[in-house]
């Protein structure tokens, strides 16, 4: 695909994104969802063209890297910030998980350096984003004064 048509196909989208807001669907002006939606995109393009790894293999992958934006969307559509924290860290979890897969593919020798490379980077900024973007919900949180952690133990034992 040519550069015009890759932006083309960006201004397309992002079309569509603009289309039928509410506050449900605030999730798609987070760079944070749009970057997770790239990755997947990314990765989901690779494993199309790479036949010499098995149908399981490419599914886990793909489903690691699909859980990303998911988990985004499904924890700022919650409208609790406490578990729009929780579903962070859980995309946060996919992210690792997918970035390990992909290593190990690498280390397999299923998969180029350079297409490592570029996909490397591209997790690392949506990485450092992520963590960044949950931070921030940490502080807003604290700031509240409804954040507690300092782990003591305020229910029976028994509960656990």
């Amino acid at each position: 695909m040519n550069e015009w048509m890759n932006d083309w196909l960006i201004d397309w989208m992002d079309e569509l994104i603009e289309k039928n807001k509410n506050i449900n669907r605030g999730y798609r002006k987070l760079i944070v969802w749009k970057e997770a939606i790239g990755l997947y995109v990314y990765v989901s393009k690779k494993l199309e063209g790479i036949n010499n790894i098995s149908f399981k293999v490419k599914d886990q992958v793909e489903a690691s890297a699909f859980s990303v934006h998911s988990n985004i969307a499904e924890g700022y559509a919650r409208r609790s910030l406490k578990e729009n924290i929780n579903f962070n860290n859980y995309a946060l979890g996919s992210l690792a998980e997918n970035y390990s897969q992909i290593y190990a593919l690498l280390r397999a020798e299923k998969i180029d350096r350079k297409w490592f490379d570029i996909y490397d980077s591209k997790h690392f900024s949506l990485e450092n984003k992520l963590i960044a973007y949950n931070k921030s919900q940490i502080k807003v949180l604290k700031e509240k004064g409804i954040w507690n952690d300092d782990y003591t133990l305020r229910e029976k034992e028994a509960d656990y």
